[in-house]
């Protein structure tokens, strides 16, 4: 049951950045306009989009699993900071919340590793 629960919650974690990076595809001009919004060079949504659909796969499927949940924590982190400092507005305050839980839950997964129903542990 544990190994279940595991990749049960690995998915449930990595959903939401492979949506993201999917929609960024669908999205590209106007993810770079609204990139280049906050100074940021739009070469960056390349690097971007391949974390984010990459490392939730790696994760999922529990291969270099403690390395793709690390970049994806990073990751969450510096867009917190950068896209989500606006705490006078509550959606961004909630954005950069919701950032440094996921983040936590991904060095959860950098500590402990993935369980039994993963390519990691083959």
């Amino acid at each position: 049951m544990i190994n279940i629960l595991d990749l049960f919650g690995r998915i449930l974690i990595s959903t939401l950045f492979l949506v993201n990076g999917l929609s960024k595809i669908n999205n590209y001009e106007n993810t770079i306009i609204w990139m280049e919004s906050f100074n940021l060079p739009g070469f960056f949504l390349v690097p971007a989009i391949v974390l984010e659909i990459v490392a939730p796969i790696f994760v999922i499927i529990g291969y270099k699993t403690k390395v793709a949940a690390a970049s994806i924590s990073l990751f969450c982190l510096a867009t917190a900071i950068i896209f989500h400092n606006d705490f006078s507005n509550q959606v961004q305050l909630t954005a950069f919340l919701k950032n440094i839980a996921l983040s936590g839950g991904f060095i959860f997964l950098v500590v402990n590793g993935p369980k039994g129903f993963s390519l990691d542990k083959k």
